[in-house]
């Protein structure tokens, strides 16, 4: 943990600023004509989400149990984003500090649904343990910090895929993948709807509430609605990278080697460095012959740049041949490792954040319930309290008829560091799925939906929301696109 900058930069991790190859750019200002063209209209219904990552898909089934004809836009082959797509297979902190479980509602369900051989983690007794050599054994399977035994789970993707689409089947959710949302549909000032690009050519689905789970807020930005983009180039949440993951591996043998002989493995890291510039340590994952990789950490790229984006897909997966040499000449348990996968999506921590009508900041992080509170976040270390998250995080300050819950909601960048993490992403999507369907029922826009009706909802689908002083009546009037 680091509080240089006034606090800002919380984590200090190895990030890597690669010099990107110049590109071949066509002219500035250089334009073509499109004409003017009538799109057809694909579906109508009452909610559209448009992404099916840990957040869209938590907002498309909240939406569905509660009755509201929901249509969910996918641009892949499978739910649930970077927890699947992205193998980003480690679930980060579901408790907090003190062992007891604050992510719950469709989140606990949804890992509860997985068979016992696709998720590994500390039994429920280990939770909050502080005994040092639990800690330890914890620590080095991801599932420890701070000395304390935490609800960190890591699991199968191909299962969490399955158990994902299932529920949200079950819940009258329509999918349409190979659908990428391309344009808010608008209307008086409000959102009413996307456009997508699939084979079929660009084809529009009305809704009477929108929710933004593209991650990167690329629908309320071009909605209209402010947001902010900085982050410290420093910072581990500021990088991208492609995932991947080795078959073939003894980590209970590699794992015993790190915690034996830490020296010999400073050493190993440090020759790694040497001979391929970036590189990054093996995670374990939910067996024990597959060894995760999350990195290395790529600075300096934007998460809204096609050729940045392009750039980072080469590097990773050039680093990921390299680590693998390195790795079966020197690391053991590597010896017999091949290539298993590598991450069909990139993993992005960051582009755009929300400007919403009540952000998370810091000053959220001293145990305040908030009237308007959604969810319950753990917070980034044992001196804060788990972090209150309001109604108004993932409710834009001036658009109405869109939500806009996950990594792209409304806070600060130091709070984006947690926020954005997939146990969050899931708290905050069922709490926008909730909202839009009580929004389209009423036939009203999100912001004028009762906040007590918001929360009670929740609280009988399983969400961990706490007592506070009464909810206001709603958060605001309506307003107009900026």
């Amino acid at each position: 943990m680091d509080n240089q900058d006034g606090g800002r930069i919380f984590f200090r991790s190895e990030v890597f600023s690669p010099r990107a190859p110049a590109r071949r750019r066509a002219p500035t200002g250089l334009t073509v004509a499109e004409p003017a063209r009538d799109i057809p209209v694909h579906a109508a219904c009452d909610v559209l989400v448009v992404g099916g990552g840990p957040a869209g898909w938590a907002a498309a089934v909240a939406a569905g149990r509660l009755g509201a004809r929901t249509i969910l836009l996918e641009r892949h082959n499978h739910l649930g984003g970077l927890s699947t797509g992205g193998l980003v297979v480690w679930i980060d902190r579901m408790t907090g500090w003190d062992g007891s479980l604050l992510i719950r509602g469709l989140a606990e369900e949804l890992l509860d649904r997985l068979p016992g051989d696709a998720v590994a983690g500390p039994p429920r007794e280990a939770w909050g343990s502080r005994d040092a050599a639990t800690a330890a054994w914890w620590a080095l399977r991801t599932a420890a910090f701070h000395g304390i035994v935490t609800h960190s789970p890591t699991v199968c993707p191909e299962w969490l895929k399955a158990a994902s689409l299932e529920m949200a089947v079950s819940a009258g959710v329509e999918p349409i993948f190979h659908a990428w949302g391309a344009e808010p549909v608008m209307r008086e000032g409000a959102v009413a709807g996307a456009i997508f690009e699939s084979k079929q050519g660009r084809r529009a689905v009305l809704a009477k509430v929108v929710v933004d789970g593209t991650g990167d807020g690329d629908l309320y930005a071009r909605a209209g609605a402010a947001f902010a983009d900085d982050i410290d180039a420093r910072d581990i949440h500021h990088c991208m990278n492609t995932s991947w993951v080795f078959g073939g591996v003894d980590m209970p043998r590699y794992l015993a080697w790190r915690a034996a002989r830490p020296g010999e493995f400073a050493e190993f890291m440090r020759r790694g460095k040497e001979a391929v510039g970036f590189f990054d340590k093996a995670f374990a994952s939910w067996r024990d012959d597959v060894a995760l990789f999350m990195g290395p950490r790529l600075a300096g790229y934007s998460a809204v740049e096609v050729d940045d984006l392009s750039e980072v897909e080469v590097l990773s997966h050039r680093l990921m041949f390299r680590h693998l040499d390195r790795y079966r000449a020197e690391a053991p348990g590597f010896a017999g490792a091949f290539p298993m996968l590598s991450a069909p999506q990139l993993g992005v921590r960051h582009a755009r954040r929300l400007r919403g009508a009540e952000p998370v900041t810091r000053a959220w992080w001293d145990g305040r319930v908030s009237p308007a509170e959604i969810g319950v976040s753990p917070s980034l270390g044992p001196a804060f309290a788990p972090v209150s998250v309001p109604y108004g995080a993932i409710l834009p300050e001036r658009l109405d008829g869109l939500l806009a819950p996950g990594r792209h909601l409304a806070c600060d960048a130091t709070s984006h560091s947690f926020l954005r993490e997939i146990p969050q992403c899931w708290l905050t999507g069922q709490a926008a799925g909730v909202a839009a369907a009580l929004a389209a029922g009423r036939g009203v826009a999100p912001r004028a939906v009762p906040v007590a009706e918001i929360q009670a909802a929740l609280r009988a689908q399983g969400a961990h929301l706490r007592q506070a002083e009464a909810a206001p009546a709603t958060m605001g009037t309506t307003r107009p696109a900026t």
